[in-house]
């Protein structure tokens, strides 16, 4: 099964379109998003075109292709505007025999991991900066921010098939992989 993960939109309708777009050419079977969907939080300035209703009016019509767990910006009243869940610390995803723990980060993250099996993967956004570690019981990714990059990192996502995790930015190159299992 293909799936696509993204995270920190951060209320961008410029950039929810962009990663909309590339879903579409993508051609995934679903979108895995790891929270911070419709606000930017007082630490972050405000991403291009910071328009949350237009994300919502996006986001609605996909909702049966949408995965998500809740970041540390959404809210309970998000849930009220959103048709698709959005308030789950984390879910757990079995996908052609990998075990994969989504979280937003801010709660568990690579220094405080959820009880996992041996061998799975642990996806993170949150901290907008795209990473891979190897640790001696699993393996950490992030898929950077869609919106609101850090530490010169592209505006990005990634992208699951085969047992492959890609990072790509929104043109859709790929700039880093790694094979799991």
């Amino acid at each position: 099964m293909k799936l696509m993960i993204a995270s920190d939109i951060h209320g961008s309708a410029y950039y929810c379109e962009k990663l909309l777009s590339v879903f579409e050419r993508e051609q995934a079977k679903k979108l895995l998003l790891l929270g911070d969907i419709l606000y930017h939080g007082p630490r972050n300035d405000l991403p291009r075109d910071y328009a949350p209703k237009k994300v919502i009016a996006m986001l609605n019509p996909l909702k049966d292709k949408l995965l998500c767990v809740r970041g540390n910006c959404e809210a309970d009243v998000d849930q009220m505007v959103l048709e698709f869940p959005v308030l789950a610390e984390y879910a757990v995803l079995f996908v052609d025999g990998i075990t994969i723990y989504a979280t937003h980060g801010h709660v568990y993250n690579e220094k405080n991991p959820l009880p996992m099996e041996k061998g799975a993967v642990l996806l993170n956004g949150h901290t907008h900066v795209p990473k891979y570690v190897e640790h001696e019981d699993y393996v950490y990714m992030n898929p950077g921010s869609v919106s609101i990059p850090k530490e010169g990192s592209s505006h990005g996502y990634m992208v699951y098939e085969d047992g492959v995790f890609s990072w790509k930015n929104l043109d859709g190159e790929v700039y880093d992989e790694h094979k799991v299992r």
